[in-house]
This record gives structure tokens, C-alpha cells and sequence, in this order.
């Protein structure tokens, strides 16, 4: 049950304001300005709202966690407040987990004090290097701010990271492990370094004076992907404990697949067949069938060969009854490791608020890319089953299965109608 949602994001740290902008659609990607890490390097961005470390961690922890952190501990907070939960009055503390993951983690972190080393020598690097950069210091920060004293994790699995976070979460709740876990993912991908590795590596997208067009899943005139920064969290927790503290749920995970290509390190496979697999095993888990997905929210990454291998899955998973298909990447551009939790919500927000967001962009779909798109505007359905689908360098693969709230109390978007609508 998820109770609790917590997002930074190129299009806003406000659920609904983020919501809203995928919706609309209403881009979140812009030119770097002139003072950015990136300008004149990529001609397309996405960059996350600031983030005041001071109001997320003490000041003295300000001046060493990487921006990864300040933005996961910040949707964090959120999510936290979101759920209403407080932990150790409403759930034992042994009894609740944290699972934040990420694909690099603080590589500004590491960037700066290479520069250092480089510059100083040795006494330059800071004796805070390992507390900035390491990939479990998001989780690890989260459980110290609220005593979370039970299971805690990071799972660095590239651009799945953020869904094989909540993908665990259901398992640990499964498994009678935990009763409440706070997971999600988070990327601050925008260091000097790492633009430079996907510039040269070819996978950005280029040539587009506006940068609201650059990220384009599944159309003909996409060329790569725009390059983003963000992270979600999610607080999930068993539905009898929500409905005794008389919490509202957006949506129940009830279930997940993972699959692994065994193909490439960084290209998937173009037949798309484990991505397929991945929602089969997902679909069973949860107890659902193929019929019964209403939305399909796709990793849908804008690039050639990316987008081509999740059509050809989910082709091949639904053949000619396929469910309406968005990629919100076309608002958010590519999130990494933040990208399966920030995706995951949008799923879940899509699923309690009957609003499917579309593809922003898919002006001319690729006719290798055929499916039941969403385009131009915003559905107005209300799905019994959603699936929220990611993929990674290495061949990884996660889809998670939501469905309506069975706590008593349920979480909607009446009354407000921010989404155009068809």
C-alpha cells in the first residue's frame, strides 16, 4: 500500500504541481544556462528545483552529502509528511526499512575531490570523501534523521535502480520482514564528468533549438535522450497498518518482475523478449492478466534502439489488446537511478486520479514502435491495473504492478482538474 509519495523533479517537488505538468504536457527541459555544469556542452537539460541542504540535513552534514542525497532526503521528508506516519509512535522502528537507491551515486562528490587531489595532492581530498559518495549514504541518512533501525539498502542497478527499490520494498512487506519501508531512487546526474561520457558515447539528443522538443519517446525524429536530475520516494506499508492509523492510500504494489537481458552492457536486447518476460513475471505475481491492464507507464527513454526493444516487448506481451501507453520522459527527460521511483509515481498518481498523462512530443510515431500511445492530451480513465516499466545498462529489467487502494480510506484528485482531458 502505498501511502506516502515524495518527488524532485525538472517539473517540481509538488506532487500534484508534477503531476499536473505531465499531464498538461508541460515540459520541464531547458538549454543549460550559461552558469551550468553543462552549457556548451549539451544543448538540452533537465534540472531539478534547488534543494536548501539546511532544510533536509543539519549544517554541519550540509557541507558534505552530494546533491544525490539532499534530493532523496528532501522527497523523502515529503513522503513522510505525505503518509502522515511517524515512526516509532505509529510503526516500531526495528519493523521499518529503507531501501534508496541510485545508478553512480555522488559522483560530484568525487568529481570535486579528484579536481582536489589533482590540484593539492593528497591533504586535498577530504577525510568526508566515503560520506559524500557512497551509494547507500541516501538510505543510511534517512534511517539516522528518523531512526529507521530495521532492513536498509542500496541497489545500484543503473537506470533500474529506483524500481528494483520498490520492487524490494514489496518483498521485504511479503515476506513478513518489515510493515512500513521507504524506498525509492535518486540521481544527481549533472556533473561535468558524466555529461561528458553520454556526449561522447553519442546517447544524447541533439540539434534541437528549442529544448522542449529534444526528448521525443517513441517518434520517428527522436536521437537520443536528455540527460535529467531528480529522485522519488514512496512510503509503503502493509494496508491493515495504514487503515489503523486511518491513513489514505493512493495505490496497492502487488507485485513485480525483474529479468536480465544477458545480451550487452549497455545495449538492450532488440527483441525485446526480457522486457516481455519481465511483465509476464510481474502480471503473475500480482495475480492480474494481461486483460486487465488499463496504463502502462514505459521506460520509453527517446532513444533509437531503447525505444524499439520495450515496443517489441510489450508487442509481444499484449499482442493486439495492448493497454494505453505514455512515457513521461518526453516532460522529465531521463532521470537514471531517480527515473523508476519518479516513473513508479507517476504511475501510481495516474492509477488514484483517473488521469493517463500522455507522450509528450509523439508527434509521428515510429512505425517499429507501434502501440496503443497516448498522445497530445491526458486520458480521462481510471485503470484496475497499471504497470510502471524500467530498463538498464547491464540488461536490467523491472516492472511493477499497481492496483486500486484497499485501505478504507482512498487518495484522489476530485475537484481539481489541472490535466486537459480527452
Amino acid at each position: 500500500m502505498v501511502t506516502g509519495i515524495g518527488v524532485v523533479t525538472p517539473v517540481g517537488r509538488d506532487v500534484d504541481t508534477f503531476f499536473d505538468a505531465l499531464c498538461a504536457p508541460r515540459s520541464g527541459l531547458v538549454r543549460p544556462p550559461a552558469d551550468h555544469v553543462a552549457a556548451g556542452m549539451i544543448e538540452a537539460v533537465g534540472i531539478a528545483p534547488d534543494v536548501d541542504p539546511f532544510s533536509v540535513v543539519s549544517r554541519t552534514d550540509a557541507a558534505v552529502a552530494d546533491r544525490f542525497s539532499i534530493m532523496a532526503m528532501a522527497a523523502a521528508d515529503d513522503a513522510i509528511v505525505d503518509a502522515g506516519i511517524k515512526i516509532g509512535q505509529d510503526v516500531d522502528p526495528l519493523r521499518t526499512a529503507v531501501v534508496v537507491s541510485t545508478g553512480a551515486g555522488g559522483m560530484q562528490t568525487f568529481e570535486r575531490q579528484a579536481v582536489a587531489m589533482a590540484n593539492r595532492g593528497v591533504t586535498g581530498v577530504t577525510p568526508y570523501l566515503y560520506a559524500g559518495f557512497l551509494p547507500n549514504m541516501s538510505a543510511a541518512r534517512i534511517a539516522i534523521k528518523y531512526g529507521i533501525r530495521g532492513y536498509s539498502s542500496a541497489i545500484s542497478t543503473a537506470c533500474s535502480a529506483g524500481a528494483h527499490a520498490i520492487a524490494e520494498a514489496l518483498r521485504l512487506i511479503s515476506a513478513d520482514e518489515a510493515d512500513v519501508v521507504v524506498c525509492g531512487g535518486t540521481e544527481a546526474s549533472l556533473g561535468a564528468t558524466g555529461i561528458a561520457g553520454f556526449r561522447n558515447a553519442r546517447a544524447l539528443a541533439t540539434g534541437w533549438s528549442d529544448p522542449t522538443l529534444a526528448s521525443r519517446p517513441f517518434d520517428k525524429r527522436r536521437n537520443g535522450f536528455v540527460l535529467g536530475e531528480g529522485g522519488g520516494v514512496l512510503v509503503i506499508e502493509r494496508a491493515d497498518s495504514a487503515d489503523a492509523r486511518g491513513a489514505a492510500g493512493y495505490a496497492d504494489l502487488t507485485g513485480w518482475g525483474a529479468t536480465t537481458d544477458a545480451y550487452h552492457l549497455v545495449m538492450p536486447n532488440p527483441d525485446g523478449a526480457s522486457v516481455a518476460d519481465c511483465m509476464r513475471i510481474a502480471l503473475a505475481s500480482a495475480g492480474a492478466s494481461a486483460a486487465e491492464v488499463g496504463y502502462l507507464n514505459a521506460h520509453g527513454t527517446s532513444t533509437r534502439i531503447g525505444d524499439i526493444a520495450e515496443a517489441r516487448g510489450i508487442q509481444q506481451q499484449f499482442g493486439d489488446n495492448q493497454p494505453p501507453v505514455s512515457s513521461t520522459k518526453g516532460v522529465t527527460g531521463h532521470l537514471l537511478g531517480g527515473a523508476g521511483a519518479v516513473e513508479a509515481a507517476a504511475t501510481i498518481l495516474a492509477l488514484a486520479y483517473g488521469r493517463l498523462p500522455p507522450t509528450h512530443n509523439l508527434e509521428e510515431p515510429d512505425e517499429r514502435c507501434e502501440l496503443n500511445h497516448i498522445r497530445g492530451e491526458a486520458r480521462r480513465e481510471r485503470p484496475q491495473v497499471a504497470l510502471s516499466n524500467s530498463s538498464a545498462f547491464g540488461g536490467h529489467n523491472v516492472s511493477l504492478v499497481f492496483e486500486p487502494a484497499s485501505t478504507r480510506r482512498r487518495r484522489t484528485h476530485e475537484g481539481k482538474d489541472a490535466c486537459a482531458v480527452s
